[in-house]
């Protein structure tokens, strides 16, 4: 494999978030709403969701470095590729949860005079 077959692959793995969806998913065992693993995610914190992607074997560290540079410009794709199997109902539940951490940092920002 020459350096540019290698280069491709990579950022194929990096730039599909469908692998990482399909291994990584939010724990919807018992049905309960995970509120704390949206804030983790919402805040930033992807701490055990690189983690797990650095010890899957499944990805390069170059396309962990690119996964991480993607969810710290935007969190919510982190958010929804773990969602991506969640049914209807399980989406809705947790997008509510995120647009109220969005209305609650806009809420946070607005300064009174």
């Amino acid at each position: 494999m020459n350096t540019e077959q290698r280069m491709h692959s990579d950022t194929a793995v990096a730039v599909d978030g469908d692998v990482f969806a399909t291994m990584f998913t939010l724990d919807l065992g018992d049905g309960e709403v995970d509120r704390d693993a949206v804030e983790r995610i919402h805040g930033g914190d992807f701490d055990e969701w690189i983690e797990a992607a650095a010890r899957s074997g499944l990805f390069t560290p170059q396309a962990v470095a690119a996964l991480v540079q993607s969810w710290q410009e935007n969190p919510k794709a982190l958010f929804d590729a773990l969602l991506v199997d969640a049914d209807e109902m399980t989406h809705k539940r947790y997008a509510i949860i995120w647009d109220a951490l969005d209305d609650a940092d806009t809420f946070e920002s607005v300064e009174y005079a």
